[in-house]
């Protein structure tokens, strides 16, 4: 692979215990396009990080950072899960810590099945704008507006930064207890989220739960949201006290008019590699 399509570039290995898994997919998405974009996107942007990170005091790429040929899309969105599924099942055989490059934010779907099947006491976190509780979007069951209704068929759920939801799914939250914490409510609430979580944890953020004014280049932006010092200290605290087993960054759509929205994806990548991965 040449360099310019590895995560980190040069800096980057051919093994190591960090896989970056892009995956250009964007078949379920209903509002802006864009998505397919997104891995290419972060993985330029990332050539341009510097690879002491001041925080932690340490060079994270000195784990080992790999990044695997991309994932090409598939006919239907069905295919597309199973697609995912195995590769990141092949990651996780050979040991390795799987960080997936959206796309849209149904390929969670396939890399949850994956890490569901080989950790027990398995829950998901996700940061996202949106509830994606909905059971069927478009016609389909695995849009992006249902991934969370999808996920919950697998495994608890913790999510967290919602400020977008219909009706129904306001219901479905009430009805069933959900844990939803809603972005006004997360940061007085970080100690009680991360208790919710069980021993492992695999983490999905949809960039739209940052504000707009950060994080503009999303297919679904949604105004209010939080902030980069917020979502990092969240994170944190959330990799110090659980067993992260993998992670994935969503629903970039590169506007080539500001790419200061794929450094943030690149850096945010990066910064979550440090904390989740501090012991290896």
């Amino acid at each position: 692979m040449k360099p310019e399509n590895m995560f980190l570039g040069t800096a980057a290995k051919k093994d190591g215990k960090i896989s970056i898994i892009p995956i250009p997919y964007e078949g379920t998405c209903s509002a802006q396009r864009g998505t397919v974009e997104g891995p290419d996107a972060i993985i330029k942007a990332s050539h341009n990080l510097e690879l002491y990170d001041h925080e932690l005091d340490k060079n994270i790429s000195t784990a080992g950072v790999r990044t695997i040929n991309k994932i090409e899309p598939e006919p239907t969105p069905e295919e597309m899960i199973d697609e995912i599924e195995a590769a990141v099942a092949k990651e996780l055989l050979e040991g390795r810590f799987p960080v997936i490059l959206g796309g849209c934010h149904t390929v969670t779907i396939g890399a949850v099945k994956a890490v569901h099947k080989r950790f027990k006491n398995l829950s998901v976190l996700a940061l996202d704008a949106h509830a994606d509780l909905k059971d069927e979007y478009d016609n389909t069951k695995l849009s992006h507006g249902c991934v969370m209704a999808r996920i919950r068929e697998l495994c608890p759920a913790m999510q967290v930064g919602v400020r977008s939801l219909d009706e129904s799914e306001a219901g479905i939250i009430k009805t069933k207890k959900y844990p939803v914490y809603f972005e006004k409510d997360i940061l007085s609430h970080e100690d009680t989220a991360i208790s919710g979580l069980s021993e492992n944890v695999y983490i999905t953020i949809d960039l739209d739960v940052f504000d707009p004014s950060i994080m503009a280049s999303t297919g679904t932006p949604e105004p209010g949201g939080l902030l980069w010092h917020e979502v990092l200290g969240f994170l944190k605290k959330v990799c110090e006290k659980k067993n992260i087993v993998g992670f994935d960054i969503v629903e970039l759509s590169p506007n080539k008019n500001n790419p200061s929205c794929d450094f943030l994806a690149a850096k945010l990548t990066y910064k979550i590699m440090g904390y989740c991965t501090a012991s290896i």
